[in-house]
């Protein structure tokens, strides 16, 4: 049996220097595809798709909002062909009824112990329009390692520099922040991994840089000192979202690897200048994340959290307009005021106005939006702050010997010796 893999292309996010990281819903939900499966996976952000009439399954991830019109787009070509259509994905769960009308089946929450019986189906011409797991997630100890042989490992890499592999320690979040889906997705409770699983998980990448996606890693203290201070011995590079502000925490973090973070930066409080001051001790470097367009933003306030971005010294910044998204609780607090202005899907990508802000038109969020971009990265791009960390990662690597040069030729990254990097080569 043959299966199509699809990760659709999206609208990239203006201002934002393009770069591709290896997708985690796909190898995510490639690990509980039956052996007896073949599966051809394309990411069509890097690569044409190219459709397959012969494939017994079109299966399509679909992670964003964003990505739902080309997704829909692939399901209708699909289907003229004469293949069954599944959706899934993040995407998928937050426009279902959408979604349907456009697929054969659906598969809504997690994967892991019930792909089996899609297939099953499937071979039995009895597909289900709906495979209904929202709000019923299995046992967290069911995930295991992602499939990521399925990747074509050489897109994954910016001018010949190999980026960060994705994975997850934990789902759910206790926090269900304003703007955010993960409440109705993954549900309010904190649901750590095994620690000796996210350890194999890890052990089994080659790539030494990672990115842990969860939804936030400060919700639990003693697994956090448990899987920091198990991490130590691999002498990994990684990122995350928030971390836990405890000095004990953050020491043990900086151990295990921590190489940023994304920080929320929500204010110039004494909270956050304390949170920047804490990880720049532990020399842990920090991509502040900055929404725009709250009902307390007014141009000034953008103007002096710009200023103050730039005061601290942040590694990088994100800005970010506020999109209400399905399933969130702004949206709801939007809609009932009438305050959405559009849901074409192709300009949820953060970096639109898509409602009506409290304390300013549309138009002046939208040129504040660009000066924030434009002013913080005034005397120095996007790509020129990214290769900062990146050379402050590498130094880390060649000083406990993880380094490893990707060779584009042979696709592969390949270790250096103790002499090809020193003195004023080290960086190059």
């Amino acid at each position: 049996m043959r299966m199509h893999l699809i990760y659709p292309k999206w609208p990239k996010l203006e201002r934002q220097t393009e770069f591709h990281l290896p997708p985690h819903g796909p190898v995510v939900f490639a690990a509980e595809v039956p052996e007896d499966v073949e599966i051809t996976f394309t990411d069509e952000n890097l690569e044409p798709l190219n459709f397959d009439a012969s494939t017994d399954l079109a299966a399509l991830s679909v992670m964003l909002t964003c990505q739902l019109p080309r997704a829909l787009a692939i399901a209708d070509r699909y289907r003229e062909l004469g293949v069954p259509v599944l959706m899934g994905g993040i995407g998928t769960m937050l426009h279902a009824e959408e979604a349907a009308r456009h697929a054969d089946s659906l598969f809504l929450g997690e994967v892991e112990g019930r792909f089996a019986a899609v297939i099953r189906d499937l071979k039995e011409n009895r597909l289900r329009p709906v495979y209904d797991y929202l709000g019923a997630p299995p046992d967290i100890s069911l995930a295991g390692t992602a499939r990521r042989t399925i990747l074509k490992r050489d897109l994954y890499n910016y001018r010949g520099v190999q980026m960060v592999d994705l994975l997850h320690a934990s789902r759910g979040c206790k926090f269900n922040c304003m703007p955010c889906c993960v409440a109705y997705l993954g549900g309010k409770s904190f649901r750590p991994r095994p620690i000796h699983k996210v350890i194999a998980e890890m052990e089994s990448i080659a790539n030494n840089r990672l990115f842990f996606v969860d939804n936030s890693l400060a919700q639990d203290r003693e697994w956090l000192k448990d899987l920091f201070t198990a991490m130590i011995p691999l002498k990994r590079k990684w990122i995350s979202h928030p971390i836990m502000y405890d000095p004990e925490i953050l020491d043990l973090a900086a151990q295990a690897g921590c190489w940023y973070v994304y920080q929320a930066v929500i204010d110039d409080s004494k909270t956050i200048r304390e949170r920047i001051r804490m990880l720049k001790d532990h020399d842990i470097g920090i991509e502040g994340t900055i929404l725009l367009g709250l009902d307390e933003h007014d141009e000034s306030y953008i103007k002096r959290m710009v200023d103050f971005l730039l005061e601290v010294e942040l590694d990088m910044a994100e800005f970010t307009i506020l999109t209400p998204f399905p399933h969130t609780p702004i949206r709801e607090i939007l809609e009932k005021q009438q305050r959405i202005i559009s849901n074409n899907w192709l300009d949820y990508t953060c970096d639109k106005v898509v409602f009506l802000p409290k304390q300013m038109p549309p138009e002046t969020l939208q040129k504040l939006f660009h000066y924030a971009w434009d002013t913080f990265y005034a005397e120095g791009g996007p790509q020129l702050r990214m290769g900062n960390l990146f050379r402050k990662v590498i130094s880390k690597e060649m000083d406990d010997g993880t380094y490893r040069r990707y060779d584009p030729k042979r696709k592969r990254a390949f270790p250096n010796t103790t002499t090809a990097f020193s003195g004023k080569n080290r960086h190059r």
